[in-house]
């Protein structure tokens, strides 16, 4: 019996229409699923949009192939009924196969771990639901053309709608819905709107669909299930676990610190100890720059201190408390990320943030700053556009004479041609002087540059000015370990910035050292001394 649907052409393009939402909308979900684990670099991006691509060219083969075959699309509905289901599943399901996948690879791969960890998770996850959706054009090319002189015009059409659909299955999850709901509802919502066009289709034509019953059931149990929905499911006590336009964002708290992570596999963005004693953190080496600067807090009402990359304001806090009256504002991309620095980690009010991206916040200001603080490099999602020759270039312009940057540069490795070497290389070829000074105990390093020949001296006269007996203290501790660095030819530029393959040569070498240890640990007391 022939489909009552093909003769009404406006449902066969309104599912050509959904069919492009859903998979851009799947696409920037998987950018926002794997982001709290792999990062969200250019690496990862690269990743997704490849794979989910040569699905949809799988698809498109296929369905072509069983767009001949059909003689109703029924089985079409059926494919976008199962590839629902798969979508509904994958907030869900998919965060165990990054996990269960991660640990696998682990064990064996110690080389560009990230592409083939975040490559073989996304085959898992998200290659056959594309697939799937794949299928949809060739498939209502078949039920929608009526005659050969109308080919070019009913494709075109149905070409239209599906990239009028992925349109704003690109902004409708960015700014819209997982900003709101988060990325799990969005994918429910996604898949609830492609059961229904897949139910409705079987309505009309009076047949019936046990795969359709059973997305209707599953989506409306996993409804259910959202209130207890946490990408770091291992973990329990969290404080604060929320999305952005940006980010996964997680608050912790014990009864010592308060952490804030970006993602839940490589370590945290920011930290603040309860106390306010110092702890030798990054931070706390950081504070040395003001000092460098010549500001001892006897002066402040004259000193000023910018900071780009905000995060939780723990620099921003310090510099408030040893430097009270200095003006004190931060750049900080992710406005939800601010709000967490008031709430959470006790932020000023005194301090100014502006929420936009660090470089042209500082290049629409005419101020100029005693320090500039750059803290916006999350392990290997470094932003390139603030690890250029032109974007050190234009923090020097916005320096004091006797000025001071300091970076936190948070995944230190000693292999030649690193992504630190190319970092303070670049920084070298802008400034008179570059210092370093590592931080013991983890992988930072803090990078202080200054145009000053007399940094040293100023240094000293402002650490025997200081008044904080223990500031006093970590800072002789730091300028005993500062270390004039020697600039080579390793530059980046706007044009040539390749910082997330040397970040992840980085994470390389810090995988591989730890996985050395744990052979090393079954090989002494065997396997079963990983579990016990």
């Amino acid at each position: 019996m022939e489909s009552k649907l093909i003769h009404r052409k406006w449902f066969l393009y309104l599912t050509e229409f959904f069919a492009g939402m859903s998979v851009m909308a799947v696409e920037l979900g998987a950018s926002r699923l794997m982001a709290p684990y792999f990062s969200s670099s250019q690496i990862v991006w690269t990743v997704i949009i490849g794979v989910i691509m040569i699905a949809m060219a799988i698809g498109n083969v296929w369905g072509g192939k069983l767009a001949d075959q059909a003689k109703s699309p029924d089985r079409l509905y059926r494919r976008l009924i199962l590839a629902a289901i798969w979508i509904a599943l994958i907030p869900f399901a998919g965060r165990w196969l990054i996990g269960g996948v991660s640990l696998l690879l682990a064990a064996f791969v110690t080389k560009n771990f990230l592409v083939w960890a975040a490559l073989a998770a996304c085959l898992l996850i998200f290659a056959f639901p594309c697939v799937l959706l794949g299928t949809v054009t060739p498939s209502l090319t078949r039920f929608t053309v009526d005659n050969l002189d109308d080919t070019g015009k009913t494709v075109g059409r149905l070409n239209a709608l599906n990239t009028i659909g992925s349109i704003l299955g690109t902004f409708l999850p960015t700014f819209v819905t997982i900003p709101a709901v988060g990325t799990a509802a969005t994918f429910l919502l996604f898949a609830g709107v492609l059961a229904a066009i897949g139910i409705a289709y079987f309505l009309v034509e009076r047949k019936k669909t046990v795969p359709g019953i059973v997305s209707v059931l599953l989506i409306v149990g996993l409804c259910f299930a959202l209130p207890t929905y946490s990408f770091a499911f291992w973990e329990k006590d969290i404080t604060l676990e929320d999305e952005s336009i940006y980010n996964y964002l997680q608050v912790k708290e014990d009864k010592d610190r308060t952490i804030l992570s970006t993602n839940v596999l490589f370590g945290v963005q920011s930290i603040q100890m309860k106390s306010a004693a110092l702890t030798g953190m990054y931070y706390d080496y950081a504070l040395a720059a003001p000092c460098m600067a010549g500001m001892d807090g006897t002066d402040s009402a004259s000193r000023s201190v910018m900071i780009l990359g905000m995060g939780s304001g723990t620099y921003a806090s310090y510099c408030d408390r040893y430097f009270p009256g200095a003006a004190i504002q931060g750049a900080e991309i992710d406005g939800k990320i601010a709000d967490i620095a008031h709430t959470y980690f006790g932020l000023p009010e005194t301090v100014e943030v502006a929420v936009e991206d660090g470089r042209a916040y500082l290049a629409a200001s005419d101020q100029l700053f005693d320090v500039i603080m750059v803290d916006a490099y999350q392990d290997i999602t470094i932003p390139f556009q603030l690890s250029s020759q032109e974007f050190f270039q234009e923090v020097q312009r916005h320096l004091k004479p006797g000025g001071v940057m300091v970076v936190n540069l948070n995944m230190t490795s000693a292999e030649n041609g690193s992504i630190n070497q190319y970092l303070c290389d670049t920084m070298a070829s802008v400034f008179a002087h570059t210092l370093t000074a590592p931080v013991p105990g983890n992988t930072n390093t803090e990078v202080f540059c200054t145009d000053a020949d007399d940094w040293q001296a100023t240094l000293s006269a402002s650490i025997a000015r200081l008044t904080d007996a223990d500031y006093a203290a970590m800072m002789k501790t730091v300028s005993g370990k500062l270390t004039e660095y020697q600039g080579g030819d390793c530059i980046l530029t706007d044009d040539k910035a390749p910082v997330e393959v040397l970040g992840m040569r980085v994470l390389d070498e810090l995988i591989e050292g730890e996985l050395n240890y744990y052979r090393d640990q079954v090989k002494t007391n065997g396997l079963l001394s990983l579990i016990s």
